[in-house]
């Protein structure tokens, strides 16, 4: 009898334990569906040529287009990562590397990411920070500049306090996702 008891028990362990293993495993599928890294490859290659970490860039895909391509929004910002006309060309100015992609081609997952890298290097590399860059990156340049300046919105390095809600809202979830990328595809470093 009392090994029919101990039996038991351990049976209901170890389904316990099995359907632990199933939960932990569902949980993993369902995080790496919702967060997914699509165009790795061209991701990684423009992370790395312009210096930009790729759960950023993830981040901003995944926050501005879903990963859907072919999206367009109300003010005409294409693709991946939502880039208009005058920001496309003044990218296509900057980069002066001679590459013939025009303004249609921002459908293009390779042509969108490339661009789309080369923005948040610059605008980094520009406003201090990713927080800073972001705001730039949603609000425009000279939005972000003009916070910089105003002692109301920053200390003269970061915006502190971003007075546009929509803008305020885009850097937070942009920063929460990266974090979400960072912590699912990242090795963990003590």
């Amino acid at each position: 009898m009392v090994v029919k008891k101990g039996g038991s028990l351990w049976l209901a362990l170890l389904a316990a334990g099995a359907a632990f293993l199933l939960l932990w495993q569902a949980g993993a599928v369902f995080w790496h569906e919702a967060y997914p890294r699509r165009y790795a490859q061209t991701v990684e290659r423009y992370s790395e040529e312009f210096g930009v970490d790729r759960s950023l860039i993830y981040a901003v895909i995944r926050t501005e287009s879903g990963f859907r391509p072919q999206v367009e929004s109300s003010v005409g910002a294409r693709g991946l990562m939502q880039i208009t006309r005058e920001t496309f060309e003044w990218l296509s100015a900057r980069m002066g590397d001679g590459e013939e992609a025009g303004y249609d081609d921002l459908f293009d997952p390779e042509v969108n990411i490339r661009y789309g890298a080369f923005l948040l290097s610059a605008l980094t590399e520009e406003f201090g920070s990713v927080e800073n860059a972001l705001c730039a990156y949603h609000a425009g340049w000279g939005k972000a500049k003009e916070w910089l300046s105003s002692p109301d919105y920053s200390d003269g390095e970061s915006i502190h306090t971003i007075p546009y809600g929509d803008t305020r809202r885009y850097v937070e979830k942009v920063g929460e996702t990266r974090r979400v990328y960072q912590k699912l595809y990242e090795p963990a470093t003590f």
